[in-house]
């Protein structure tokens, strides 16, 4: 898995650099957004949006959401090569997602450096960050692939179905955040995961299912299969952002503690919060509800979550959803190959180290 991230990277950049190039001149306004009504300033343009964008994208980034729908194609019997355009979609609007995630959580660092509104100020992030929502759009405006009136439609009132779920489970997320009281369920845990990570693991799923004319039940099943290895993939990430902090896995390019610090109730913390003595887990929520954290109080929450088993019950909880997300694959007919890749897949986003 690691090596076909490798290899598609490149690739997948260079469609983005067609979408959203690093220099901004007038032509391509023209082109791609049509004339001005008056004059366009493109060197202000640069600034504002390509600059701060592609120093993001220059920073890291798996981009496993552009070539998960370039194998889903492949699985569908089509070339991927033909369909690099559509792989931008889900890759600028979760890059658009974080870049907004990170003004709304206050967050300090993306991918080992300072978030973007800490470098360009949070006006320039979250206009970056919004016109990622609506940038990729242009994709299916501009049809690459030629497809059918029916099948642009359909794949534009997916995509507004699910940005729309994504948003709910942002807006849960900030709710919980705000809140002072750990009053969070297991299951509506998994609910705003399914919807603020999974739905764009779905976009990813249907829209290579759409545009290739699957039926339905096929959109479905690869749908749900996206949606439960985005959600696991979202407990990874919660779990590293643990082990990173207490020294067991690699450079994870956020802050030390960083979701501790952000008062994040993640599925960890409500574990925790179940498993402690009352003592512990009182003192689990004042640090997570503390405006300002020392390091030693950072130190001393990740140690309740480490002796309450919280790891160990997320790692489980991922690995179950896994398994999951590879039983629903026995309900498309793809080749050997496709499966194999797909399986492996939901075995990277858990056992993954950075």
């Amino acid at each position: 898995m690691r090596e076909m991230l490798a290899d598609w990277r490149p690739a997948i950049d260079e469609a983005i650099a067609d979408l959203v190039p690093r220099e901004i001149d007038a032509d391509y306004l023209e082109t791609f957004f049509g004339p001005p009504t008056y004059e366009y300033d493109a060197t202000g343009i640069e600034c504002a949006l390509a600059t701060p964008l592609w120093d993001l994208l220059d920073r890291g980034g798996k981009r496993w959401r552009a070539i998960l729908f370039l194998v889903f194609i492949e699985g569908f019997g089509e070339d991927p090569a033909e369909y690099l355009p559509y792989a931008c979609i889900p890759e600028l609007l979760h890059n658009g997602t974080i870049i907004v995630d990170d003004v709304e959580d206050e967050a300090t660092m993306r991918r080992g450096d300072p978030a973007l509104h800490h470098v360009y100020g949070h006006d320039i992030a979250l206009n970056v960050g919004n016109a990622m929502y609506f940038l990729p759009l242009k994709v299916i405006t501009q049809n690459p692939a030629d497809l059918p009136a029916d099948r642009q439609l359909a794949a534009y009132e997916m995509l507004m179905d699910e940005l729309n779920r994504t948003h709910l489970g942002q807006g849960m997320d900030i709710c919980w955040h705000n809140e002072r009281e750990v009053r969070v369920s297991t299951d509506e845990y998994l609910e705003m995961c399914a919807c603020k990570t999974g739905c764009l693991g779905r976009i990813v799923a249907r829209l290579a299912a759409i545009i290739t004319d699957q039926p339905d039940a096929v959109e479905e099943a690869v749908a749900t299969y996206a949606e439960l290895t985005a959600v696991t993939f979202q407990i990874g990430d919660d779990i590293l952002d643990v082990e990173h902090s207490l020294g067991r896995a690699g450079e994870f390019g956020k802050e030390f503690g960083n979701d501790i610090r952000e008062g994040k109730k993640t599925l960890l913390v409500i574990h925790a919060m179940a498993e402690s003595d009352p003592e512990r887990a009182r003192r689990l929520q004042a640090i997570l509800e503390a405006d300002e954290n020392t390091d030693d109080e950072i130190h001393e929450a990740l140690e309740i979550l480490a002796e309450t088993g919280s790891i160990e019950s997320a790692r489980e909880c991922a690995l179950e959803l896994a398994a999951q997300a590879r039983a629903v694959l026995e309900e498309v007919d793809f080749d050997t190959e496709t499966t194999r890749k797909l399986e492996e897949f939901t075995e990277f986003v858990i056992e993954r180290d950075v």
